[in-house]
């Protein structure tokens, strides 16, 4: 069957706070694990729009359980049916990853900003046979709140353990290193592509994917590329393909239209 890329939009802003320190020190009970990161006030991608290549959001229709999230180091498109992000954006450079320093966290919470029928839980991953799959790496966040914050399950998708931590670790860890040669801004998208019929986990029937991307575009250079990579046993990382190859694939302009100009045609591979 064909890939499926089911695509979202909403409405949420997330204030980082106390809490959010707190959880990234350790120092949160368990028990508290999936009601943390509350919002003072709901808001869209235009409290965001940093994380954006050219301030712009791709322009999606919207859809029902469509929302918008924010976070200090990214931000998450969410789709309520399938439980995931559609994607995770991120805006890094050299800077910004030299401080990237910060202690991995390890409590993963539901964010409870989202309605708890489009959310997934972290009993859907237990005894699943999967991990729970950063989208926006914690490799990268910078601070303590943005580390906390890269543990919601919004920002997760059901990956098997040998994926994420064989070609998608290996996909990381050549893209930060690309991020810090690069002379300025890299905008990094990240997300799952479903088949028609997915496999699910969980009694929330969050939704496994069958490859996953991430589109990475050099602001300063305009080059463009993207991977689009397989989520089954025994891989390996493939070869990247053009920003015009991924567009023709997911059927989006991930780019304003003057970057997308640049892009096209303007590929590089990471190594």
């Amino acid at each position: 069957m064909g890939a499926v890329f089911i695509l979202f939009v909403g409405h949420l802003r997330l204030k980082a706070g106390v809490f959010a320190l707190a959880l990234a020190l350790g120092i949160v009970p368990a028990g508290f694990a999936q009601s943390v990161l509350h919002v003072a006030a709901p808001v869209g991608f235009a409290s965001c729009a940093t994380f954006f290549p050219g301030g712009q959001a791709p322009r999606i229709a919207a859809q029902p359980k469509w929302r918008e999230l924010c976070y200090d180091d990214f931000a998450v498109l969410h789709n309520g049916q399938t439980r995931t992000p559609v994607f995770v954006v991120q805006r890094l450079n050299a800077r910004t990853l030299s401080q990237s320093s910060v202690p991995r966290g390890n409590r993963f919470f539901a964010d409870a900003r989202l309605p708890a029928n489009e959310r997934a839980s972290l009993d859907d991953y237990k005894h699943s046979g999967y991990s729970r799959g950063h989208m926006a790496p914690a490799g990268d966040m910078r601070t303590p709140e943005g580390m906390a914050q890269s543990f919601s399950l919004a920002n997760m998708v059901p990956q098997l353990a040998e994926h994420n931590g064989g070609p998608w670790a290996r996909i990381e860890e050549d893209t930060r290193k690309y991020v810090m040669r690069a002379k300025g801004d890299v905008f990094v998208f990240t997300g799952p592509v479903y088949s028609a019929a997915p496999q699910t986990i969980g009694s929330n029937r969050v939704r496994v994917p069958d490859h996953l991307f991430k589109l990475v575009f050099d602001a300063t250079t305009g080059r463009a590329w993207a991977h689009w990579q397989d989520h089954a046993p025994g891989q390996r990382v493939g070869r990247p393909i053009s920003y015009d190859e991924f567009v023709r694939r997911t059927g989006v302009a991930w780019l304003p239209t003057a970057q997308a100009a640049q892009a096209a045609g303007n590929t590089v591979a990471l190594r």
